[in-house]
């Protein structure tokens, strides 16, 4: 009898999609079920990828400047590992069987699983025909729906040219990139110099950003502030400014001018404002709500959709680039509401959407923004959050509530302003009231995290203040007018949330949510790779996470000062790059300009780094001033090296000098020059830092404090504690441990 094989992309998937086809199915190897006319297999995501360049010639197995760019006339394919060959066996066995007439790619329904399935079945050396399962859900009912609709392969051809021309292009440009710059630059970066199509632009934005902060000098300015009776209080303002710059004199000059006197209100406008639900969720805005509001990493984020999606059924696949859904999906939106109908937390919401005669579907249902998946939305299948873990329930809930409220009507507020007069000074007061909550009320009572993340999104905002009845013309007197004394702040450091928004728009600064829908195809990488694009600049210590903030280290820092203004530091070259991937994954675009193009810039780029001076790339060491423990003898001074600060009477390891030294890596942190120039001048850092990590993993916040010995500690904050108990964590004294190396500084 003439059998189909099906092979998944996990095992998980594979037993799902045995447990939803009829059987019964035996495993008579852990490698894979068989029923009288279907066997089912998996790969274990990626088993095939392409050849390493000493496959193509043993010379390359040396790295030579002479040698670059490789170029290999035709890709070779090869298993990644001993365990992928194993599991390849296995495959190709079943694919080889006489009794298989026809295979279905049952891989994950998108570009990587399209390529994962093309590898395999490329290195089988057969010719039989391949047909395509395609899901979005991982229910029983959509892979037995999936099935009673398979695509065939063919109609799959444009993807898959798209999933080898992303597999090839950066093949190139990581390879001869990463090898010429190492050859180049390995003497003051330190080892290999990964570079890469996608990682090395989203490093350059980072560290861009970062040269915006040590550049920014900060600019004090005043503001004033004055309370009416009425009670009520305004903020001084000119013209469109509200803060004072350059003449200290003149804030106190204002509010002594207007304290006590009486003026009049000038106008009072009352506007109606109306504010849209926002569009649901693909899985970048996905990652950066729950980076905003839980902390989370891109990664982490992902994993607790992709379990979600596997493991639980709960939701509909997480690696979609789409925020829209199809008009055949429209008659299940309303049993997918009713899932949620018995979970407290969304109970109204869902019976708000089941009493609707009719769903407003003009922002949700959009055919032509639905390419290969719709946005994430939960399953019309009945959810069992108790077993959901932690991080599960969270991302459930961001997905469960945005879907509930893009059915709701938009939130109206009235927004007042009001501007006072006293003696020809202007103040302007803001105040909101909340008409109709709509959308919002699917959300409920805040919680505090929600309310930081919330004002994070829409910036400072004074408006949230209760505003007695006033009239134009009201007579009103100032109570009192104070000073606030600030200063300009520097523009903040990536956040995962805000470096996935930078990502999706190549780097322009874009809010307007329509707007960077029409920016998706020109993004860095895709959904489904920034996050691993993230955590793979951390492995190779290009940047490291501090708190929330993801900042370059030296090292970082170093690898974008050598490829200063080179092409393969644009985010716009980038993202244009990905935007023919995606016209090459549409049909609109030919594969073979696209690598010929790809090969002339690998060529460029490697000429381009070969031709660097090595002069000029050795790095540039900052000088902290006086040596506190020899200096004022001596004269020696604080000089930066590649892992410490430390005492230039160090010479070597036989003469140590005075061995006065602060480690650029304290508990898992990176000390910049600035802080390192605080301890010495302060004696301690200014803030209390985020970013350390203990030796359990855990990590911390604590001030750095140098000792009269030279040792840097930890000043830990005070924590409200109860009576009995110790305001110092496990965590803190295991890191109290490790407050410094115990090694001795490496002059260069």
């Amino acid at each position: 009898m003439a059998k189909t094989l099906v092979v998944a992309e996990k095992p998980s998937v594979a037993r799902d999609i045995v447990n939803a086809l009829p059987g019964p199915f035996q495993a008579p190897k852990d490698s894979y079920w068989e029923s009288d006319d279907t066997i089912v297999t998996f790969a274990v995501g990626h088993l095939v990828g392409l050849k390493d360049p000493e496959a193509y010639d043993e010379k390359f197995k040396r790295w030579r400047m002479d040698d670059l760019p490789i170029l290999p006339g035709k890709f070779e394919l090869e298993p990644r590992d001993a365990k992928s060959k194993k599991q390849l066996k296995e495959i190709h066995n079943l694919m080889q069987r006489e009794d298989v007439d026809r295979i279905v790619n049952a891989c994950d329904a998108g570009r990587e699983g399209e390529l994962i399935f093309s590898y395999i079945y490329e290195l089988a050396g057969i010719d039989k025909p391949v047909q395509r399962l395609w899901i979005s859900s991982m229910t029983k009912q959509a892979i037995q729906d999936g099935f009673q609709r398979l695509r065939p392969g063919t109609e799959m051809t444009s993807l898959e040219e798209a999933a080898r021309s992303r597999s090839e292009a950066d093949w190139l440009v990581g390879m001869n990139a990463t090898r010429a710059a190492t050859l180049r630059g390995r003497a003051w970066v330190g080892g290999v110099v990964s570079l890469g199509r996608v990682q090395t632009p989203t490093l350059a934005m980072i560290v861009k950003r970062e040269r915006e902060i040590q550049a920014f000098t900060p600019e004090p300015y005043w503001l004033v502030h004055a309370t009416f009776d009425p009670r009520y209080a305004g903020l001084w303002f000119e013209g469109d400014e509200t803060r004072i710059f350059g003449d200290p004199e003149r804030a106190p000059a204002i509010a002594a001018k207007v304290t006590g006197k009486d003026g009049v209100v000038e106008s009072v406008e009352r506007k109606e404002q109306r504010e849209v639900a926002p569009l649901l969720y693909d899985l970048t805005s996905l990652q950066r709500d729950a980076n905003r509001r839980f902390g989370f990493s891109a990664r982490r984020t992902l994993q607790a959709a992709q379990s979600l999606y596997e493991g639980k059924k709960a939701i509909t696949y997480p690696r979609t680039s789409s925020r829209y859904l199809s008009g055949d999906m429209v008659p299940q939106l309303k049993p997918t509401a009713g899932t949620l109908l018995g979970i407290k937390d969304y109970e109204a919401g869902a019976r708000f959407v089941l009493d609707l005669d009719e769903l407003p579907l003009k922002r949700v249902v959009n055919d032509a923004r639905v390419s290969d998946h719709h946005a994430i939305i939960p399953t019309d299948i009945e959810h069992d959050i108790n077993g959901f873990s932690p991080d599960e329930r969270r991302v459930f809930d961001l997905v469960a509530k945005r879907f509930l409220a893009v059915f709701h009507p938009p939130a109206r507020y009235q927004r007042t302003t009001v501007i006072t007069v006293v003696e020809e000074e202007r103040f302007r007061t803001r105040g909101k009231i909340t008409l109709e909550a709509g959308w919002r009320g699917v959300y409920g009572l805040e919680s505090e995290e929600e309310k930081i993340a919330r004002q994070e999104e829409e910036g400072p905002d004074d408006s949230t203040a209760e505003i007695p009845p006033l009239e134009q013309g009201q007579k009103v007197r100032c109570v009192e007018a104070e000073v606030e004394a600030k200063e300009t702040r520097p523009p903040p450091r990536y956040t995962e949330a805000t470096l996935l928004s930078a990502m999706e728009t190549a780097g322009k600064l874009i809010d307007d949510e329509e707007l960077r829908e029409a920016m998706k195809e020109s993004g860095l990488g895709t959904p489904a790779t920034r996050a691993e694009m993230i955590e793979a600049l951390i492995r190779r210590e290009y940047i490291e996470r501090v708190g929330k903030d993801l900042q370059p280290t030296p090292k970082g820092l170093q690898v974008i000062t050598m490829l200063e203004e080179h092409k393969i530091t644009s985010p716009e070259l980038t993202g244009d790059w990905e935007h023919r991937l995606s016209e090459i994954e549409h049909g609109d675009a030919d594969r073979g300009a696209f690598m010929s193009d790809v090969a002339g810039f690998t060529d460029e780029i490697v000429k381009q780094i070969a031709a660097l001076d090595k002069e000029k790339l050795r790095p540039v060491r900052v000088e902290l001033g006086p040596c506190p423990r020899c200096g004022a003898e001596t004269g020696e001074i604080i000089k930066e090296n590649s892992r410490a600060y430390g005492c230039t009477s160090w010479k070597s390891r036989e003469e140590t000098g005075c061995g006065f030294v602060i480690w650029k890596k304290v508990a898992g942190r990176t000390l910049t020059p600035e802080i390192a120039r605080q301890l010495l001048e302060e004696g301690k850092t200014r803030e209390v830092l985020s970013g350390f990590k203990s030796r359990a993993g855990k990590h911390f916040r604590a001030r750095l404090v140098l000792t009269p010995e030279g040792k840097v500690e930890f000043d830990f904050p005070a924590r409200p504690t109860r009576e009995g108990d110790s305001a110092e964590t496990d965590e803190q004294q295991q890191a109290g441990e490790q407050a410094a190396a115990p090694e001795a500084a490496a002059a260069e």
